[in-house]
């Protein structure tokens, strides 16, 4: 039998041979000295010396001492920002001074070295330009060993499942994140420049409403004032209760900016882009249910092929050629675990730079670390982990959850906050808990019901259960579950000059506002700004969710 060998095998060969050429130039770089600027540190430390006044423009570039490569230039500067801080100024006697009194003098090359370094510069004018050059190369460094950080890891980890991957990964992105965000800074501005600025989102407010991102649901953008970045809202409901189905209306309506025949009030709005993680459904079963809501046509005729030439062309193409232009991100990864979820939203936003992120929802994530403890844990782990991922990215994060069958078990069926599944951590990382409810799901198959309780019909509320920073109260929504879509409640039905019987407080409308009491307050702007009229609901106030949890029976219908 012949001996085998790597000739035997000359793809594989080839493929250690470029290893070993990888491995030979990975060899040569970390023989290389990191990047660094001798020449840049020590004119702008001269800089620094020479004119003091300087100090404060190059301290908004260079916060940390640890930005100079050389430690000796490191402690001088240092000395310089400590002096500085104690005196509102500092000359070469005093930065001595302070050397000599932290026995790091004679390390720096004594006061010889601080007299030739301010003697090497001819001026302070380029203070800045030097301070640039330092702060650039600092963050090349910070580069370099992210990246070596994380080649280490990679081969250094034993574990080859999924989960070490996908935590090697998201480490790994967070990493660089932090680095690319490191130097972030925002420059002092003059009054009247922020004026102006305020004056122009005070106009946009008075137009267009209030300053979080528009939903397209006239009645929920008042009493939240809209999405606001970096918040958590947690979307509840039972199964089959539609949440799917708002959360893909949301994401439709914020996507194109209100511009919906269903949501005029918010027409003309800017386009947002959504990245819209759908755990449950696939790709084409979420693009399916989005044409089928705008264009109008029934889902199960849209998915069996029972419709009409004509419609397919005036209803369907034209609803395609509409949606093309949302800029809507959709990602329907089965089983994504928390570190999975986190280094695609980064990837996401940074790509795409998608401002609203949806998640189908939370109970369907997993993080493996912590389910070694209990359910209640991992699923507390995942809604630390999301709120968190909203904070970083700041952007609003709408994600979905179940609620328990606590609510089938009262009377009325009316959900509460206590229903959220498998962890109470859930409603405290919040920012909103929104509670979704339709009556009449629990009366399908009961024709005297319907008969008597004809306004309840297709009627929806979404409970705001809790509002960290508003109010609390109840925003209806009409349900067609024909289109599987919901719309706003007033003046967007057939019968909509009528909403209720002669013996009952009159129901709000589109012209008038969002409630009925204070039907005569003012309107400001194009369509009224969310603040300018009334809310929706009740006037009470929890904003922390310690609110009447137990007494969501009692909110008006």
């Amino acid at each position: 039998m012949p001996v085998m060998t790597d000739q035997n095998f000359p793809r594989r060969n080839g493929a250690i041979d470029r290893a070993r050429e990888v491995a030979a130039e990975y060899q040569k770089l970390f023989d290389a000295l990191p990047p660094h600027s001798r020449e840049a540190e020590m004119a702008l430390l001269g800089s620094l010396l020479l004119d003091p006044g300087v100090v404060s423009d190059v301290v908004t570039i260079i916060e940390r001492p640890e930005s100079f490569y050389l430690e000796s230039h490191a402690a001088i500067y240092k000395a310089v920002r400590d002096v500085d801080d104690a005196t509102s100024g500092s000359d070469l006697v005093q930065i001595v001074e302070r050397l000599r009194n932290r026995g790091q003098l004679e390390g720096v090359g004594g006061a010889e070295y601080l007299v030739e370094l301010a003697e090497s510069v001819p001026s302070a004018a380029n203070a800045v330009y030097y301070a640039r050059i330092v702060r650039d190369k600092a963050r090349l460094r910070s580069l370099i060993d992210a990246a070596a950080r994380i080649l280490y890891e990679a081969h250094a980890t034993k574990d080859d499942d999924s989960e070490t991957v996908e935590r090697l990964v998201d480490d790994a992105e967070k990493v660089i994140f932090d680095v690319a965000r490191a130097d972030a800074r925002t420059d002092p501005q003059q009054l009247v420049d922020l004026l102006h600025a305020e004056l122009e989102l005070l106009e946009h407010l008075e137009k267009h409403g209030a300053g979080g991102k528009p939903t397209g649901f006239d009645d929920l953008d008042e009493m939240l004032g809209g999405l606001h970045e970096g918040e958590l809202i947690i979307l509840a409901a039972r199964p089959s209760m539609g949440k799917t189905a708002i959360a893909l209306n949301l994401a439709e309506q914020i996507a194109l900016g209100g511009r919906t025949p269903l949501s005029p009030r918010s027409a003309g709005g800017e386009m947002v882009p959504v990245g819209f993680f759908s755990l449950e459904m696939s790709k084409s079963a979420v693009v399916q249910r989005l044409i089928s809501a705008y264009s109008g046509l029934d889902s199960h005729r849209l998915r069996t092929g029972q419709f009409s030439k004509s419609e397919f062309d005036d209803r369907i193409v034209g609803a395609c050629a509409t949606l093309s232009e949302a800029p809507i991100f959709i990602d329907d990864t089965p089983a994504l675990t928390l570190a999975g979820l986190r280094a695609r939203a980064r990837r996401m936003h940074r790509q795409h730079g998608v401002r609203v992120i949806m998640i189908d929802y939370l109970q369907l994530l997993s993080a493996p670390g912590a389910a070694k403890e209990s359910r209640q844990v991992e699923v507390s782990t995942i809604s630390r982990g999301i709120k968190a991922l909203a904070r970083e990215l700041e952007v609003p994060i709408v994600c979905l959850a179940q609620l328990n069958r606590g609510a089938e078990q009262r009377e009325g069926n009316r959900p509460r906050m206590s229903d959220l599944r498998e962890s109470g951590s859930i409603e405290q990382d919040a920012d909103v808990v929104a509670l979704l409810h339709r009556e009449d799901y629990y009366h399908v198959n009961d024709p005297d019901w319907a008969d008597n309780h004809p306004e309840k019909v297709g009627l929806a509320e979404l409970i705001i259960a809790k509002q960290r920073n508003g109010p609390t109260g109840v925003v209806r929504l009409t349900w067609d579950s024909a289109t599987v879509r919901f719309k706003n409640y007033a003046g967007y039905r057939d019968d909509f000059d009528v909403y209720t019987g002669a013996d009952e407080p009159p129901m709000p409308d589109a012209s008038r506002g969002a409630a009925p009491f204070d039907a005569d307050a003012p309107k400001t702007g194009a369509g009224g700004a969310f603040g300018s009229r009334p809310r929706t609901g009740p006037a009470h106030n929890h904003r922390d969710g310690g609110g009447p949890d137990e007494d969501t029976d009692n909110l008006p219908i």
